[in-house]
């Protein structure tokens, strides 16, 4: 019910970023879809891929700060006020949001999210039908 997500720390400073994405280039690895919080002195830079265990394997091998999370991926119709229907439901269920991005995909749009209460967010999403994207419907995008 849950997908990978990479969150790589980079510094503030020209050049982190491409050589994060170099070496995902030389992997042949697909980003699908990415975002950056920053701070003063680094960025948080968490993505989606097709192959997330092979992309923190190769960053790993290079140095680079990386961490392997879990994070829903729900699929919403790609129409204006979906995601805030899919958040009301968590926010009913009691359910905090800790950070959030979308994306389209196959002409849907998804939304990534985590929480504190991942338990608590499976069952939702079961108990009310949602649509989830499955981790192997990313790979064929490698």
């Amino acid at each position: 019910m849950t997908i990978h997500q990479l969150s790589i720390f980079i510094e503030n400073r020209a050049g982190t970023l491409v050589k994060v994405l170099k070496l995902l280039k030389q992997a042949n690895i697909q980003i699908i879809a990415s975002t950056i919080a920053d701070t003063a002195e680094y960025g948080i830079y968490r993505l989606i891929c097709s192959e997330p265990m092979r992309a923190y394997d190769e960053l790993q091998k290079a140095g680079v700060a990386v961490a392997l999370s879990d994070v829903f991926a729900i699929e919403l119709d790609n129409l204006p006020g979906r995601a805030a229907d899919a958040i009301e439901v968590f926010s009913d269920a009691n359910i905090a949001i800790t950070y959030m991005y979308s994306f389209t995909f196959n002409g849907k749009g998804i939304l990534i999210f985590r929480t504190d209460d991942a338990e608590q967010a499976q069952l939702t999403i079961k108990e009310k039908g949602l649509s989830y994207i499955k981790e192997e419907a990313l790979e064929n995008l490698g």
